[in-house]
């Protein structure tokens, strides 16, 4: 899925039991231009997953039948490239080291600011289009170049443009 400037959108499954959580967070990332598909059970995630690619995988840990443990395990078995950030109001510091453990990029609590989930998710797709072209984190901060500082918008839509065309690396491994 593209914008309007035929840029791919950032692709982002959100897994949540939460019905008016999954309702109001895709309104959220939708109107900032992320494709977003939502499921309310890890198996439902993996599932989708197995259709489709995503870029980042929003995950809650306390859901029935598959938990969001079990959920990000199955999804970096099976897709090693998605970066998945947990987002839970049922955590602990211990669940945060077994997640982080696990193959998680981030683990945020619920509620959260909607800049720093952003900001994660910012990081978030960082890797995944440094781990997707092969850059060294210095190469993308030349890259990027100089955004004002809390502008997770502004450097998501500056990495899109790069994922979109990848840069010349010359000389680079």
């Amino acid at each position: 899925m593209a914008d309007e400037a035929g840029v791919k959108k950032i692709s982002i499954l959100i897994v949540d039991d939460e019905p008016d959580f999954l309702n109001a967070i895709r309104h959220i990332l939708e109107v900032r231009e992320f494709h977003v598909v939502t499921v309310d059970r890890g198996g439902k995630a993996v599932d989708a997953a197995r259709q489709a690619l995503f870029d980042i995988a929003l995950v809650d840990l306390k859901m029935p039948g598959m938990d969001g443990d079990e959920t990000l395990r199955t999804l970096k078995a099976e897709h090693p490239e998605i970066e998945v950030v947990i987002l839970t109001g049922h955590g602990s510091k211990d669940a945060a080291a077994a997640c982080l453990e696990s193959g998680a990029m981030a683990y945020l609590y619920k509620p959260c600011q909607l800049n720093e989930l952003l900001e994660v998710l910012v990081d978030a797709y960082r890797k995944r289009v440094m781990d997707r072209h092969k850059m060294e984190p210095r190469w993308m901060d030349d890259l990027l170049g100089v955004l004002p500082p809390g502008s997770p918008m502004a450097a998501l839509r500056r990495l899109r443009e790069l994922d979109a065309t990848p840069p010349a690396m010359e000389g680079r491994p």
